[in-house]
């Protein structure tokens, strides 16, 4: 049997010096990094036949999903994002970190400075007919203890799956976007209309990708958060509507155990009308443990760029 192309002295020369391994200038983490990728990328091209055609074909492919900006997207899509959450689930573990509420995908729809609220917000700006649903819960460390003044930041889509600043047809700054300073007792509560869930854009390079590989691009309705307190690790999580058509067929790989959550009907007409409405709504309780912090252990703060609110 041949040795591999990849494997020859040409070649392997060739990827040193590409990575600039042959030089003592640049980055020597990011050199590392590029010399790992571009010798898998190598062998996998070898070790498929990947033709001529089927690599420009790639590079073309690359050059849309920037164009389209949906780097955010099929990031997500193909599992990567969950991935990267696995990863620091095992890194924590090994950490001697266990236990709080699941993680989850951030997603590419965060924006930052969203109006501060003391215990109580109101996300909608109350232009939309929905749903109207009312989410409660405490935030509290892994022994139950409650975390005094957390921050729960919170976003989500309208009721047609678009997101204020990032999508669809303008909404008011910071519609269904609100950052919460929980009370003395952890506590934290919000009125909003349910969200809906969402696909991706149909002629979109992500769901151009999906296709090929006989998968859907939906997303359950969902609702996303931020928790956080000094002292504390950081949580990125979101939960899901349970009873949703793709609660457990997320494209994005969102929906993990403990994040399924039902949305309570309530139709008692002394509590609807204690509310100022007029139709049944919905109640949602979810509280959030957060573990704390220890030296030495991965970074649960992501570095990441976001929509801007402008």
């Amino acid at each position: 049997m041949s040795t591999p192309v990849t494997d020859s002295k040409q070649v392997q020369t060739l990827l040193e010096k590409a990575s600039g391994l042959d030089n003592t200038a640049g980055n020597p983490r990011v050199k590392k990094v590029v010399h790992r990728i571009l010798t898998d990328l190598c062998r996998a091209i070898e070790e498929l036949e990947v033709t001529q055609t089927e690599f420009w074909a790639a590079c073309s492919y690359i050059t849309e999903v920037g164009q389209t900006n949906e780097w955010g997207l099929l990031a997500p899509g193909v599992g990567l994002e969950h991935f990267m959450d696995l990863l620091l689930d095992e890194q924590e573990r090994n950490a001697g970190i266990t236990g709080g509420t699941p993680r989850t995908i951030e997603g590419p729809l965060y924006v930052a400075g969203a109006p501060v609220v003391n215990a109580e917000a109101r996300l909608d700006d109350g232009t939309e007919k929905g749903e109207v649903i009312f989410m409660e819960g405490q935030v509290k460390d892994t022994s139950g203890k409650p975390i005094s003044g957390a921050q729960v930041e919170v976003w989500h889509a309208n009721i047609h799956g678009f997101y204020s600043h990032c999508n669809g047809p303008p909404q008011s700054p910071f519609n269904y976007r609100r950052t919460i300073k929980a009370d003395a007792e952890g506590r934290y509560r919000f009125r909003s209309i349910m969200p809906s869930g969402y696909g991706c854009p149909p002629d979109g390079s992500t769901q151009k990708l999906l296709d090929q590989l006989g998968r859907h691009g939906q997303r359950p309705s969902h609702i996303h958060f931020f928790v956080s307190a000094p002292g504390y690790r950081q949580l990125t999580t979101q939960i899901n509507i349970a009873g949703h058509k793709y609660v457990y067929d997320d494209f994005a790989f969102g929906t993990r155990d403990g994040l399924v959550v039902e949305a309570v009907p309530q139709k008692d007409a002394a509590k609807i009308k204690s509310h100022g409405l007029n139709e049944p709504y919905s109640e949602i309780k979810f509280d959030f443990s957060l573990n704390k912090e220890k030296t030495g252990a991965p970074s649960t703060i992501v570095d990441r760029a976001h929509a801007p609110a402008a």
